[in-house]
């Protein structure tokens, strides 16, 4: 019963919201953000082998490069696009969950199992 109210109380407050664009420069952000953290997050872990530093440090280069990004379009006349900064960061956000939630993984739990059970 309290799901079924949960879900037509969020239902009900999508006529509030407008639709919004994602042009294809954020897309472009997005994807750099991702390829930044997947390619920081490697060499953190490969470096260090501790995932919780591998995930910060991936997440921050992508973020730094989102407002590294926006700093030099300010440097030539642009606006600082707060969008285009928030959707790199969240590109590098994907990747580095992502890698997080798989790297690392012992493939020889089987292996273990049997050892324990003979």
């Amino acid at each position: 019963m309290m799901k079924t109210f949960v879900l037509a109380l969020a239902l009900s407050f999508t006529s509030f919201c407008s639709a919004q664009f994602v042009s294809g420069d954020d897309k472009l952000h997005l994807g750099g953000g991702f390829v930044i953290s997947s390619g920081t997050y490697t060499a953190v872990y490969l470096k260090t082998k501790n995932k919780k530093k591998a995930f910060w440090y991936s997440l921050g280069m992508s973020a730094l490069a989102g407002a590294t990004k926006e700093c030099i379009d300010v440097g030539q006349d642009e606006r600082f696009d707060t969008g285009e900064m928030v959707a790199t960061t969240i590109g590098g956000l994907v990747a580095s969950t992502t890698l997080s939630l798989f790297v690392g993984k012992k493939r020889n739990d089987k292996q273990k199992e049997v050892a324990l059970v003979n």
